[in-house]
């Protein structure tokens, strides 16, 4: 990205590449922004139905963190020509259906011959430029909210070897299929001082990316950190995908997992597909906001994970 040509400075760019958030936004009037953002990947589940649900659930979630509302998409799509055209259809199907779920619509998009399918979505949404929802403004005193469980990484390992339970499985899939749309509505009945969403880079990854971006630590209580229960017992038995370790070099100067265990340390690190909407709140809402939450009766388990400190030596700090 250093490499990229800089453009001249526009003052309607609201959100860009500074801050390495989950979208880019561009104020069009005093009272109207468009958020735009572009997310693809190679499949995680065989079904390709499922599989287009989740990859359009994931490019959906950049809107969310946000704050905005997704309107308009585009398929993104690589097929191999040894595969039956019934499969791109079912995994465009499955993505069709998540837009229509968002209350968006979808009117076109681009493909191309490639030796692995890879599907996605550009989006675009909007958003009141008072109200856009960045990865950074988290304050001492916050309560660290995550909507919902980890482990889907490792659960999506298991499966490839064909250990993972069907409890596990099914779980999963849920997580990973569902919008975060309902957590973005119970949330705008409070005070979000920063917001991301989690994917690739794992629970600790972005966690990591905002407390740094709001100058912070976050100390985050593994006892209250959701996750798919079967997802430990793997990573005890090793079950750990490779994204995992390369989160793990690059995050581990500035995070403190030393009294937790290394299998935990592992979900910590695990990468998500379609996870969930990670707030900082502030902490006398948090009750309030859990309550809005059981009411509103998600597919996935939400809970208050740790509490935003002034900096520390180290940005996160688990115990």
């Amino acid at each position: 990205m250093s490499k990229l040509p800089k453009f001249d400075f526009d003052p309607h760019v609201l959100v860009g590449l500074d801050t390495s958030d989950d979208a880019a936004v561009y104020q069009l009037t005093e009272d109207l922004a468009m958020i735009q953002t572009v997310d693809f990947f190679t499949p995680v589940v065989d079904d390709p139905y499922l599989f287009g649900q989740i990859a359009a659930a994931n490019a959906l979630s950049d809107v969310y963190a946000m704050g905005g509302i997704p309107k308009v998409a585009l398929n993104i799509v690589g097929f191999p020509n040894c595969l039956s055209p019934d499969v791109l259809s079912e995994i465009m199907k499955g993505g069709a259906d998540k837009v229509k779920e968002a209350g968006a619509i979808l009117i076109g998009g681009h493909s191309i011959q490639n030796d692995e399918p890879f599907y996605g979505l550009t989006v675009s949404g909007l958003v009141h430029p008072k109200k856009i929802q960045k990865n950074y403004g988290a304050k001492p005193g916050d309560c660290i909210l995550l909507t919902k469980q980890i482990g889907t990484g490792i659960i999506n390992t298991a499966a490839k070897v064909e250990f993972a339970s069907e409890r596990a499985k099914e779980e999963s899939y849920r997580v990973m299929a569902s919008l975060n749309r309902k957590g973005k509505e119970v949330m705008d009945q409070f005070t979000v001082h920063a917001c991301t969403d989690i994917t690739g880079f794992g629970l600790m990854g972005h966690a990591l990316e905002m407390a740094e971006a709001s100058k912070v630590t976050f100390h985050l209580d593994s006892s209250s950190i959701p996750y798919i229960p079967e997802s430990l017992e793997y990573a005890e038995l090793g079950m750990i995908p490779a994204g995992a370790y390369a989160n793990r070099k690059f995050q581990e100067g500035k995070v403190d997992v030393s009294r937790i265990s290394t299998a935990f340390q592992d979900l910590l690190f695990d990468p998500q597909s379609s996870g969930g909407l990670l707030y900082s709140i502030p902490m006398e809402e948090k009750e309030r906001a859990l309550e809005a939450f059981e009411k509103a009766d998600l597919d996935t388990t939400v809970s208050c994970i740790g509490e935003v400190r002034e900096l520390e030596e180290k940005n996160i700090i688990l115990y």
